[in-house]
């Protein structure tokens, strides 16, 4: 349903004081078999599930700290409790902050809602919240909260074991950035190059027709005709702003190296779900060895 990447913090013992691990983590908003929305964070090193809260429509609420001078701490409230779960951002850029927030509220509320993400911006870009100053507050683990939320705040006198820990968190915000980042789902899976490619292997077209909604489909072999009507609603499809958006979605799951899982169903190896570098390389690499297999065939 929804996933970006986030790191925990927690409140230390006896204070009001919120201390935030440098751990690369993921937030993952997803739906089990009973359609019950699980809100997880996974560790993006090891894939263990550190966190798994089962939600209730407008129960919970994700919500930026606005106590805090540095500015990308969040915390996960609920109705029916006191219970405050405490994050921080870990995206190299913060130009998506908002825009993760708004869509994992808008979910939260309603989860039948799908999010639409905005094309226009692109979390490749670096900004100076990855500087030194920008990422200190975290990992000197003095994030305040009073009673409605958190602040931060900064103490004088930082020693060299902090500034080496502060590299070592400025180095996890930016990890995971390197050439995926370079590929874009949404400048591959364009109206541009897949038409051609349904033109040029119109064989691949029968494998694409049961993912078009069922009432289009008939109930036996198509025919020629109805070949031709459901080869023009897959082009019509791929121009669609919905495709457009479900692309996009992907395209950002996929950064935040959550989707080992998914990527499995999908018959590729677990860390196709790295990245979009990782995934595009696990499907050529697929494409490469099943084309072998039917040569080898026809061989024999």
């Amino acid at each position: 349903m929804l996933a970006f990447k986030a790191g925990r913090a927690f409140r230390r013992p006896g204070t009001n004081l919120v201390d935030a691990s440098p751990a690369k983590g993921a937030i993952v908003l997803s739906k089990d078999e009973s359609l019950l929305v699980h809100f997880m964070w996974k560790d993006r090193t090891t894939g263990d599930v550190g966190e798994d809260l089962i939600l209730f429509p407008g129960d919970a609420k994700f919500e930026k700290v606005s106590q805090s001078s540095w500015g990308r701490t969040y915390v996960l409230k609920f109705e029916s409790s006191d219970q405050k779960h405490f994050f921080w951002m870990q995206d190299s850029s913060t130009r998506r902050d908002e825009e993760f927030v708004r869509h994992l509220n808008r979910v939260l509320a309603d989860p039948e809602i799908i999010p639409v993400w905005d094309m226009r911006i692109h979390d490749s870009e670096p900004e100076a919240s990855t500087s030194a100053t920008g990422a200190s507050t975290p990992q000197t683990s003095t994030a305040q909260q009073s009673a409605p939320a958190a602040s931060t705040s900064v103490p004088a006198g930082t020693t060299p074991e902090q500034l080496a820990q502060l590299r070592a968190l400025v180095g996890s915000m930016t990890g995971g950035t390197g050439e995926e980042d370079q590929f874009s789902l949404s400048d591959v899976l364009t109206p541009q190059n897949l038409q051609p490619l349904f033109q040029s292997r119109p064989d691949l077209l029968p494998s694409l027709f049961p993912h078009l909604p069922p009432e289009f489909l008939p109930s036996s072999d198509p025919t020629p005709h109805q070949t031709a009507g459901l080869t023009e609603m897959l082009q019509r499809t791929i121009n669609s702003p919905p495709f457009r958006s479900s692309v996009a979605q992907l395209d950002r799951a996929l950064r935040t190296g959550a989707l080992g899982g998914f990527v499995r169903s999908l018959g590729l190896p677990e860390s196709a779900g790295m990245g979009v570098g990782a995934f595009l390389a696990a499907i050529a690499e697929q494409a490469r060895q099943e084309g072998g297999s039917e040569e080898q065939m026809d061989e024999d």
